[in-house]
């Protein structure tokens, strides 16, 4: 029996594409105690595989994950990428603090990309800047760009890359910038994320440089689902940074006395919009309905 590794690059209607080591794909079903065991496997994954034919083969085992984002399903992702318009649609630190407080439950790393630089005035500019920076300080790759500059974008894509944005903020523009000379494969991307309801809804890993671009339908919703009010605090990494300063231990920041959070949004070195969408989001988790 040929047993070999590899990584699922693609799952379409029951059938998972197995990237080898040597570069050949192969199309496989998974075992059906997977199912028994209510295991699914997920684009990204590094399985073992036996090889049936020349084409096709079987899924045997799901190898150790490293994340796992249910919305899009994809595993092992190194980073996401926010894209956000500066205008048309209008900046939103409110969806900014939402995308990342997600990905930062997952463990992951997110950067912000901000388009539509040249569609601002100066003024515009300056405000979005000045909130940019304060991302930047705590920690963040922040990238703020104008839609008529060419930009090299390959050295933000490491590993699995997904892309996370409303639509309309540009990130067809994004794939273009990446891959400028491959027209086929920009035609496709860009057709997948600009795609209609009525068209099937899967996970794709694109081969980019060192890594991958994951094409996927994107972040479906913005829902709190995987985050509780303990673990929250955690997914503001300027919170969990002051945590051991508070005089309660598991202090959540709101009615609490002698909170470090709130004296350091108090002295503003916390942006006070952070702290309001913390606020919100903990709102959020608290009154949601419990599902059975």
């Amino acid at each position: 029996m040929n047993v070999i590794k590899g990584q699922i690059i693609k799952a379409l209607s029951g059938f998972y594409y197995v990237k080898d080591d040597k570069n050949e794909i192969y199309q496989c079903r998974a075992r059906g105690n997977f199912r028994k065991k209510g295991i699914t496997p997920y684009v990204g994954d590094f399985v073992t595989f036996q090889i049936e034919n020349e084409t096709d083969g079987y899924i045997l085992d799901i190898l150790d994950r490293k994340n796992v984002m249910v919305r899009p399903p994809v595993v092992n992702v190194d980073r996401v990428i926010v894209v956000m318009s500066a205008k048309e649609p209008d900046f939103s630190l409110n969806l900014v603090d939402k995308f990342i407080t997600i990905i930062e439950s997952y463990d992951i790393e997110p950067v912000l990309l901000v388009t539509k630089k040249d569609l601002l005035t100066d003024d515009e500019i300056a405000y979005i800047e000045k909130c940019l920076a304060y991302y930047e300080s705590i920690g963040y790759k922040v990238l703020f760009v104008s839609n008529k500059d060419s930009h090299n974008f390959t050295s933000l894509i490491q590993g699995i890359t997904v892309l996370a944005g409303q639509s309309g903020v540009g990130k067809s523009s994004f794939i273009n910038a990446l891959i400028p000379d491959a027209n086929l494969n920009t035609g496709i991307i860009s057709n997948a994320l600009n795609r209609g309801k009525h068209t099937t809804r899967h996970v794709e890993l694109i081969p980019l440089q060192e890594g991958y671009i994951a094409d996927t339908p994107g972040f479906s919703s913005l829902d709190l689902d995987n985050i509780d009010r303990n673990t929250l605090k955690y997914c503001f990494i300027e919170f969990a940074q002051r945590a051991g300063e508070c005089k309660f231990r598991e202090c959540l920041h709101i009615n609490e006395p002698k909170c470090a959070i709130k004296d350091a949004v108090d002295a503003g070195d916390i942006l006070e919009s952070r702290y309001q969408h913390y606020q919100q989001m903990l709102e959020e988790i608290e009154n949601r309905k419990v599902r059975y």
